[in-house]
């Protein structure tokens, strides 16, 4: 028999750790090799992480609710021997002791050391979450694998009240005491706390009647990734106003056909999203990412769409979307959006993006500031279609107008090409009419 471990894979594209939601086996039951063990949710999708062996689960390492990175340790597997330790039964000469004392020296240094250098192994999330509190990693006792430190540990602490601070006598006997003041990591991190003064001082505490709510999964990601959006990209900001009417009139007249025939709704955002594909194609500039000493401008067209299940936001991507019609995109929409409410979205489903297009007026909103989806270089807001009286042709008329905001990372765009591309996307949409255009 062979011990072997099973670790985080890579879940997708840019994907650097993932929080176990839940484990689908225990220690002691007998999995095949890609069977499901555990289910995991990272900031681009939820998952299942296959078995990598055939064996019998020994030990899960991590617990539900834990954030690990990649390539960090999940548990571990026991296999059919084989191999090279197959291979030495034919001397019989080790055959009783190699395999043996190897696991029984592995003990002994897992024994030696399962208190100080694991407990200095900080996982970026407990990292965060002890900078954000000022709490004193050195002065916790972690209840993870070799005393590792945990995020639940942490949460326990904050929920406590009782935070260990850098310079708070330390209640522990000496023995722990002195090996901490001589591991040089210790003073690392008080200093990393306090390079983060907007974050160094007391956290605000729940009140008596008040909720308290765990920042975990889907929503940890998006705050992680729009300070990054913010700290990062130097925003700015452009809007158009655009009148639709004719579009509304054109859509008006084939959404019931198109529903009956094709089995799914005809929304105005699929005329939204193929409109700014095609002016994506003439204005490419939009389509680009910012990597430090140079510009990539992207071939590919692929629209990150914004879909919202329950209290979770996912952007999926419409792949090619400048080949597609608007039955096409529409499609595409509609499969996005059902797969995020059944938590079915894959990796596949999350990546590539190039440009986010956001339907922001179906919540009612009429003008917003998107934060950009990093790192592409904009995001495009679509507001509600409002009706408002229009000058036009010597008088006032009930117009369907709407407005288009787009945010812009100012190091790969200026106002110049942002204002084209907008103008050009105003012009498709209000030149789509029954007349000249087709949903297929």
């Amino acid at each position: 028999m062979a011990k072997e471990k099973i670790n985080m894979p890579q879940l997708g594209e840019s994907v650097t750790e993932g929080t176990i939601s839940s484990w689908l086996v225990e220690p002691g039951d007998t999995v095949n090799k890609y069977d499901p063990i555990a289910e995991v949710m990272t900031d681009k999708v939820n998952a299942e992480v296959p078995s990598s062996f055939t064996g019998k689960i020994t030990e899960l390492v991590a617990s539900e609710g834990d954030t690990i990175e990649v390539g960090e340790l999940m548990c571990y597997i026991e296999t059919e021997g084989g191999g090279e330790e197959a291979s030495s039964d034919d001397t019989g000469e080790d055959k009783p002791e190699a395999p043996v004392e190897k696991e029984a020296v592995g003990d002994a240094e897992d024994q030696a050391d399962e208190d100080q250098p694991m407990k200095k192994r900080y996982s970026p999330a407990v990292l965060r979450m002890a900078q954000e509190n000022d709490i004193d990693l050195n002065k916790v006792k972690g209840s993870g694998r070799g005393g590792r430190i945990t995020r639940k540990d942490l949460e326990k602490i904050i929920a406590s009240g009782d935070i260990p601070k850098a310079g708070d006598k330390q209640p522990e006997p000496a023995k722990q005491e002195a090996p901490k003041q001589e591991e040089p990591a210790a003073p690392s991190q008080p200093a990393a706390a306090s390079a983060q003064p907007a974050q160094s001082g007391p956290q605000p505490t729940a009140q008596e009647g008040d909720v308290e709510i765990p920042v975990t999964g889907v929503r940890k990601a998006i705050a992680q990734n729009m300070v990054k959006s913010k700290t990062e990209i130097p925003h700015a900001w452009m809007t158009v106003e655009v009148d639709v009417t004719n579009l509304a009139e054109l859509r008006n007249a084939k959404k019931d056909e198109f529903k009956q025939k094709e089995g799914f709704s005809l929304t105005y955002f699929a005329f939204f999203v193929k409109a700014v594909a095609q002016a994506l194609k003439e204005f490419p500039e939009l389509n680009s990412t910012w990597a430090g000493d140079k510009i990539i401008q992207r071939k590919a067209i692929n629209l990150n769409i914004a879909v919202a299940s329950g209290n979770q936001l996912f952007v999926p991507v419409i792949k090619d979307a400048d080949e597609k019609s608007i039955k096409g995109i529409a499609k595409d929409i509609t499969d996005l959006a059902k797969k995020a409410r059944d938590g079915k979205l894959t990796s596949a489903d999350m990546e590539g993006g190039t440009f986010t297009v956001n339907n922001t007026g179906s919540f009612g909103s009429v003008q917003s500031m998107g934060v950009i989806n990093h790192p592409q270089a904009a995001i495009l807001q679509v507001e509600s279609i409002v009706k408002r009286p229009v000058f036009m042709n010597g008088m006032f008329a009930a117009r369907d107008m709407v407005n288009l905001c787009l945010s812009l990372d100012h190091r790969v765009l200026d106002g110049l090409v942002c204002g084209n591309f907008l103008a050009r996307v105003k012009e498709i949409l209000e030149n789509m009419t029954k007349e000249n255009t087709s949903v297929y």
